[in-house]
């Protein structure tokens, strides 16, 4: 299997390694716009793209995949609903796995919040408290988004974000934000009732296991129809 990848950060370095490691993956090249380097660059004869880069780089992905059809894992974040959208569409003709996290470990911990949630959230506050490294620009955190998702499905809640002055909880959820030092990603899910605290942490400790998602993300994607899939079809198959 044949691999393409789009930006040449500290991801797309990560990437390469992984794929290169692999036994049954080759990596034909980094499109890396930085160094003025897109896909049409790249030897053709390739089965998935992994774009791991930034949203700006977006246009130049769909240009490629409109006139050569490939299996395309998106795992930048921040887009906008314009970009979200135009990714939607993209789906229609060639499959794409798009999702803002693709440690295995956060999609399990989606699958438990959706479990648990029915039966805590009408005796139980709930907030999402999302720690990542001082560079990181987006605030909340895509996976905290995904994370609130799974808890409030049919988006019935009111969202706090952070609080100031002076009110009284509602029927909300709070979901707040930390910057700060080389933190590569923390996520808790705090279920708080009555005399009792329910939390779920996910800890990622570097970011390798972003990497090894998106890969096994890519081995999924170049088997099925078009369409668009998150990290809970390449591991339990559910739509």
């Amino acid at each position: 299997m044949k691999i393409a990848i789009v930006g040449y950060g500290k991801m797309g370095k990560l990437i390469k390694k992984t794929i290169e490691e692999s036994k049954d993956m080759e990596c034909v090249g980094v499109a890396s716009p930085e160094e003025s380097k897109d896909l049409t660059d790249l030897p053709s004869d390739f089965d998935a793209i992994i774009d791991f880069s930034h949203p700006d780089n977006l246009s130049g992905i769909l240009s490629y995949v409109e006139k050569n059809p490939k299996a395309v894992v998106i795992a930048t974040t921040g887009f906008t609903e314009e970009q979200i959208r135009s990714i939607e569409a993209l789906s229609q003709k060639v499959p794409v796995v798009y999702t803002a996290n693709f440690s295995l470990g956060v999609t399990v911990f989606q699958q438990v919040l959706k479990q648990i949630t029915p039966i805590l959230r009408d005796t139980f506050d709930i907030e999402i408290i999302e720690k990542h490294h001082r560079l990181k620009l987006d605030a909340p955190s895509g996976t905290a988004k995904m994370l609130l998702s799974a808890i409030d499905e049919n988006n019935e809640r009111e969202k706090v974000y952070g609080r100031e002055g002076n009110s009284k909880r509602k029927e909300e959820i709070g979901i707040h934000s930390i910057r700060g030092g080389t933190i590569v990603g923390e996520h808790t899910v705090l279920f708080t009732g009555d005399d009792e605290v329910f939390e779920i942490t996910h800890q990622a400790h570097s970011k390798q296991i972003f990497a090894n998602g998106a890969v096994v993300a890519a081995k999924f994607a170049v088997k099925q129809e078009p369409g668009l899939y998150d990290m809970n079809d390449v591991l339990f198959g559910k739509r």
